[in-house]
């Protein structure tokens, strides 16, 4: 294919292994070795759907990283393949190897937290969601444990109302004043945080300052996409008519 000039090798691949190509009528396979009088054809969606830059929302298990691999564990974009898609996507876009391809994610979430993960091709929605202009709410619910500051906790065993509100606003991480966040509790071991910025691993160090552990933090919305009933560890394509903003 290379040779007839009908696309790169890693298009090829890509191509081959998405069923768009026929040799000799006969869907072709990865390695295959044909005649130079083969007809060779490419389906036109070939070419269409390769043009088309996706956006992949994952729900990130727990012991991946968001971006490139480090200390052993691996990139959550390992978990982008055709087996774990959701079922109930409603994009009507069907995977291939080339939507894996150039996906960065768009955002943070630590190797010990879950939820909403974007993984963008586009870099318009990159820069929407962590461009330092910024302004897509990040929702999280944060388990916690009440430990006090120092060791030292209120005198009703609980955080006091002026702690949280410092979580709101008046709290600085390395000399940074924090933007205004929306912070309240859903229950009587669990906050919702609701951020403009992403610092790193902000809202566990937001807690510390105040005397709280985060036992468990999951990301539940970014902007107007909510993560929903997708589960742990598969993905779907943002469709069309979705937005962020």
């Amino acid at each position: 294919m290379g040779v007839l000039g009908l696309a790169s090798r890693r298009e090829a691949d890509e191509w081959i292994a998405a069923g768009w190509v026929r040799v000799d009528g006969k869907l072709a396979v990865l390695g295959q070795r044909v005649k130079p009088d083969a007809k060779i054809e490419v389906d036109p969606l070939a070419h269409k759907e390769q043009a088309k830059r996706v956006t992949i929302l994952l729900h990130k298990p727990i012991g991946y990283v968001s971006g490139q691999a480090e200390d052993g564990y691996e990139p959550a974009s390992v978990l982008i393949k055709s087996d774990a898609q959701w079922s109930e996507d409603s994009s009507g876009i069907k995977y291939h190897i080339g939507h894996s391809r150039g996906l960065a994610p768009a955002g943070r979430l630590d190797i010990d937290s879950t939820g909403l993960l974007v993984l963008t091709q586009d870099g318009r929605i990159a820069k929407l969601l962590i461009g330092e202009d910024s302004t897509v709410e990040k929702e999280y619910l944060v388990r916690v444990e009440y430990q006090g500051r120092n060791g030292v906790k209120s005198e009703d065993g609980r955080l006091p109302a002026e702690d949280l509100a410092l979580l709101n606003h008046g709290l600085e991480l390395d000399g940074v004043q924090l933007k205004p966040a929306k912070v309240s509790w859903q229950n009587e071991d669990q906050l919702r945080f609701v951020l403009r910025e992403g610092r790193k691993r902000q809202i566990r160090r937001m807690c510390e300052l105040v005397g709280l552990k985060v036992v468990g933090l999951k990301r539940v919305r970014i902007g107007r996409i909510n993560l929903g009933n997708l589960p742990v560890g598969q993905w779907r394509f943002l469709t069309p008519w979705e937005r962020f903003d």
